[in-house]
């Protein structure tokens, strides 16, 4: 299986619309940076058919370092949280059927 990288991305883009390398690595770029800087802003980002992106918050607690065991305190934190769209979930699961 091969991985598709942010470059392979801007590859692919280049070649299906026919237009140079580095006007697809500035497509690719633009649309990332705009859905960081949205969850950055606090929104949600939402691409019908393939998914969402969110931030969820974490409150403070008390963890534990596995290999001291001792107890330390984890700082409050926002994480970003992809859902999953109907249509690429059904795409993902048509082959087990």
């Amino acid at each position: 299986m091969e991985k598709v990288t942010k470059s392979k991305l801007s590859e692919i883009l280049s070649e299906r619309l026919n237009l140079p390398v580095e006007t697809g690595v500035g497509i690719v770029s633009t649309i990332l940076h705009t859905i960081t800087e949205t969850l950055v802003n606090g929104e949600n980002v939402e691409l019908r058919g393939f998914g969402s992106f969110s931030v969820r918050y974490y409150e403070p607690y008390t963890g534990r370092n596995p290999k001291t065991g001792k107890k330390i305190k984890v700082e409050p934190k926002k994480l970003p949280f992809f859902k999953v769209g109907k249509e690429l979930r059904e795409s993902l699961n048509a082959d087990s059927k």
